[in-house]
């Protein structure tokens, strides 16, 4: 990738490290830094180290650049990058910026460090039952001791909105940030050199070079903002409309917010009746968090109560799950995620394994026990159902069957699924008012243990598994002041790791409190 012309000098060369994940042009931001280069007259080599240290593979893109001079001989460049050796680091996401901090690649006396602020999650991140999710915060204060210099913002939002990728925006605020000796006319030419884009491209690149240049720098935090849900006027749908009075009608300031949102995703997932069992449920649970002297407490009780409860009632069955993958909705934001043009065709193939329990769950009830009973037969069939299966939801076929699965949505009240679910929820809430005269944070806590269950096959059995004996624990804690404290410290147990063995060391400690007394 170097001109033969060319006559560099023997001074330090110019190194800059992009460290990028597949699908954010780390590749096309090192092509146009050496086009860049190249086209000034300088000296430039890029090479490439694929990496597998998370989500599909972060690679490490290493770049060279030397200011030519007359003594007609040519450089030696390096192919890697060398612990404290780099002047630039890129990184199309946060957690890489850090990452290239710990591999000793940025340093206070000579890197300028720029960075998205936006997350990918990794793998190992995901994995974890409960929040994996690395703290960026660190990142941030890191980078504030580690760089020379630090230029931090959401380039992947910033590239979105002007219809372009993460590597315009990483280029323009390269070009803003002023630490290569090029003018934004070179950088913007090797933009157009590309050919494809350019125009958009353009756009996301002035966006981030105004943004660097004026030294602008975007917060970071572990968890996303929370937006209170508002509520509307009218949602222009009579039985909407009464279920938005009803909640009005009935349910303190404090709760309505995030009544309404539980009230949305219940209605989503079924229908506007199945809303108003919701509402039913939840003004009874508030009615009794009234009688335990909620109102001094900001009803804590019904608001954890409205949050919970409606994720308990719209839980992950088949049905859910093949709505969810046929929705219109859906295959925008795919296209979108992977950045598709108009004229470009997308395919989704799906990796789907169902259990022989999820096809029971979705008979009517009657008959879903029976098979369930019948050992012999439901087993056979088991061993027919239960495979991998990958679903291309882009065919008639596959697409035309979870269509129809998600069409049994106004059967699902029958279903045995939803009979094993309502009776679970009643057990659940039947604990939480049992203690909620008596001990009322534990009782708020015992409803904000539902966050164990989630998902889908597997992963909600084992939730569940987790949840049943984190309320177990509950009438052993009934009698103590800070019994909700220790339900709590039970359900980070449960979240720390997939075998349990954590909640089951928590578990023995309650245990001895009984023991002891």
């Amino acid at each position: 990738m170097m001109n033969a012309h060319m006559t560099p000098t023997f001074e330090k060369p110019i190194a800059i490290a992009i460290l990028a994940m597949g699908g954010q042009g780390g590749g096309v931001l090192a092509d146009w830094i050496v086009s860049m280069a190249e086209a000034e007259g300088w000296a430039a080599q890029s090479t490439s180290v694929p990496g597998v240290a998370q989500r599909t593979g972060a690679t490490i893109y290493y770049v060279e650049l030397l200011r030519p001079s007359a003594e007609g001989k040519m450089p030696v460049l390096s192919l890697m990058p060398t612990q404290g050796d780099v002047d630039i680091v890129l990184a199309a996401e946060f957690m890489e910026a850090g990452r290239s901090m710990m591999r000793g690649l940025v340093t206070p006396e000579k890197t300028t460090l720029i960075a998205s602020t936006h997350r990918s999650y990794a793998v190992g991140e995901k994995e974890v039952p409960g929040d994996g999710t690395g703290d960026p915060q660190k990142v941030a204060e890191a980078s504030g001791i580690a760089a020379r210099k630090s230029i931090v913002f959401d380039m992947q939002t910033l590239a979105e909105k002007n219809g372009s990728v993460i590597s315009s925006a990483m280029f323009g605020a390269l070009a803003g940030a002023g630490v290569l000796p090029f003018s934004r006319t070179a950088f913007e030419n090797a933009v157009r050199a590309g050919g494809k884009g350019v125009e958009a491209s353009l756009r996301a690149f002035a966006a981030a070079f105004d943004r660097a240049e004026g030294g602008a720098t975007d917060p970071v935090s572990r968890k996303p903002a929370v937006t209170a849900a508002v509520l509307p006027a009218s949602a222009g749908h009579p039985k909407l409309d009464a279920l938005l009075n009803r909640l009005r009608s009935t349910l303190p300031d404090s709760a309505q917010a995030i009544a309404f949102a539980g009230l949305k995703k219940v209605v989503d997932w079924q229908d506007p009746r199945y809303g108003d069992e919701y509402l039913d449920r939840l003004i009874a649970l508030h009615d009794l968090d009234m009688k335990a002297g909620g109102a001094a407490r900001d009803f804590g009780f019904t608001q954890a109560a409205a949050k919970y409860l409606a994720n308990a009632m719209a839980y992950d069955d088949v049905v859910r799950v093949a709505d969810l993958k046929t929705r219109a909705t859906r295959f925008e934001r795919v296209r979108k995620e992977i950045g598709a043009k108009a004229e470009q065709v997308v395919y989704t193939t799906e990796y789907m394994h169902p259990r022989m329990e999820e096809v029971a769950g979705a008979l009517p009830a009657g008959i879903g026990r029976w098979l369930t009973g019948n050992k012999g037969l439901y087993e056979g069939l088991d061993r027919f159902v239960s495979k991998g299966r990958h679903v291309k939801t882009g065919t008639l076929f596959w697409f035309a069957g979870l269509y129809f699965v998600s069409a049994l949505k106004p059967m699902r009240r029958g279903m045995m699924r939803h009979d094993m679910e309502m009776a679970h929820i009643a057990r659940w809430l039947e604990v939480a008012n049992g203690v909620l005269p008596t001990n009322y944070d534990l009782a708020t806590a015992a409803l904000g243990a539902r966050r164990l269950i989630k998902g889908y096959s597997d992963t909600h059995a084992r939730g569940q598994t987790k949840f049943d004996k984190v309320m177990s624990a509950v009438p052993l804690l009934a009698d103590r002041a800070d019994g909700g404290v220790w339900l709590g410290r039970l359900v980070d147990a449960a979240l720390a790791d997939e075998a349990g063995k954590t909640l089951d060391g928590a578990l023995a400690t309650i245990h001895s409190f009984s023991e002891a007394a």
